[in-house]
């Protein structure tokens, strides 16, 4: 990066009152590490990630196995599964869009995203393998694409709310370990046994997509929480509030830490 570069992406971390590039590199801070266990959010970030990549490790090692047993050939499944690439591009580009133009949806889109996810799972489930039903149950495995907004958008709100270097660093590596758990199960509950549809394991990725939604929720709910009592305990402007926060991300404090903070929805 240009030192003008370098500049931008420091101030964009200013604005965030999570400190800037050297912020908190001097040492690991304990008391952060124990800030997270206690921290719903930590827990309430891992567990978004694990519900929603069990689905994703499921279809990465079956999804074309499941296709085929709509009654598509190999080659077919293979063309088939380019409008699917497309959609999820597109929710992508989309998403990223409206969380740019508007602030505080990323919580709303992401509870969104799991809708189509538990429709989609449960339609290639329930629907009956048949001929005539090969393309409804085609459409139902598409719908299921705009869920990956989920996982996505739910690791941003890492470096957007949590400040603190060594509380990043643990959230951040919490979350890694359960998109690999995720990823690890998702093929496991695929049985051998239930070939070629899958059923209980497709239904079983439609029931993480719902506990996922019931999770993002109280995500949601507790990060709303926060900042009411914060606003109503302080008597600043909002330009006042904007620069002590700042100035407290660049001395390393956590968002509990630092009142002034308040977390992006």
């Amino acid at each position: 990066m240009s030192i003008e570069e370098k500049r931008v992406a420091n101030t964009r971390i200013l604005e965030n009152q999570s400190g800037h590039d050297k912020t908190g590199t001097m040492g690991w801070k304990w008391y952060q590490v124990r800030e997270c266990l206690v921290d719903p959010c930590f827990y309430f970030s891992g567990l978004n990630t694990l519900l929603t990549t069990v689905p994703s490790g499921g279809l990465t090692a079956f999804g074309n196995i499941i296709n085929a047993s709509f009654g598509f050939t190999p080659l077919q499944v293979v063309l088939h599964s380019i409008p699917q690439s497309i959609i999820c591009v597109a929710s992508l580009v989309i998403a990223g869009l409206v969380t740019s133009r508007w602030k505080n949806l990323r919580l709303y889109i992401m509870a969104i995203a799991t809708i189509p996810g538990i429709v989609g799972f449960l339609g290639v489930a329930l629907i009956e393998t048949r001929e005539s039903t090969k393309w409804t149950k085609w459409g139902m495995y598409c719908v299921i694409m705009p869920a990956i907004l989920s996982p996505i958008l739910g690791w941003t709100l890492i470096p957007s709310n949590v400040p603190g270097r060594t509380k990043r660093t643990v959230t951040s590596s919490f979350t890694f370990v359960c998109a690999c758990v995720g990823s690890m199960c998702g093929s496991q509950i695929f049985k051998s046994k239930d070939a070629p549809t899958y059923t209980p394991g497709v239904i079983g990725c439609g029931i993480c997509f719902g506990v996922d939604l019931l999770v993002i929720v109280a995500w949601r709910t507790t990060l709303v929480l926060r900042n009411r009592r914060r606003d109503t305990m302080q008597g600043l402007t909002q330009e006042e509030r904007e620069m002590q926060g700042k100035l407290n991300g660049e001395s390393d404090m956590t968002d509990f830490e630092n009142p002034h903070f308040r977390y992006t929805l």
